[in-house]
């Protein structure tokens, strides 16, 4: 299997895949495109989150609000880093410990609130 963010991945394949296996995906799709940042390695785990989420279907929300994210504009690759940038969120409070035990209600209340302008606002150089 290769990755393209893209493109859905096969709910079913994606999942039947390791944890690792599918880290390394996502870390081989940004060493081909040439994709520089800090830290590959938790940039993919965020993005292996997000598209676990994504493959779960409905028990999570990321699969809607990666289409509704589309539908505002974003590319899927881009909706993908939107989700994950709330997964990032949510894990840096988590270490932190500024994070309520059940991180779900959150997430899904900041998913909810997640749109593609906001997150471009943010995200502008």
């Amino acid at each position: 299997m290769k990755y393209d963010p893209m493109r859905n991945p096969d709910p079913e394949a994606w999942l039947e895949l390791g944890e690792y296996e599918r880290i390394q995906l996502v870390e081989q799709y940004h060493r081909r495109q040439k994709i520089r940042m800090p830290s590959l390695k938790a940039h993919s785990v965020i993005h292996t989150v997000v598209e676990n989420q994504v493959a779960m279907g409905d028990s999570y929300l990321a699969k809607g609000v990666l289409e509704r994210l589309m539908n505002e504009g974003l590319d899927r690759h881009e909706a993908v880093h939107c989700i994950g940038s709330v997964v990032a969120g949510q894990m840096f409070a988590a270490m932190k410990g500024t994070a309520k035990t059940d991180l779900k209600p959150d997430y899904d209340w900041k998913l909810l609130r997640l749109t593609a302008k906001s997150w471009k606002e943010s995200h502008r150089d």
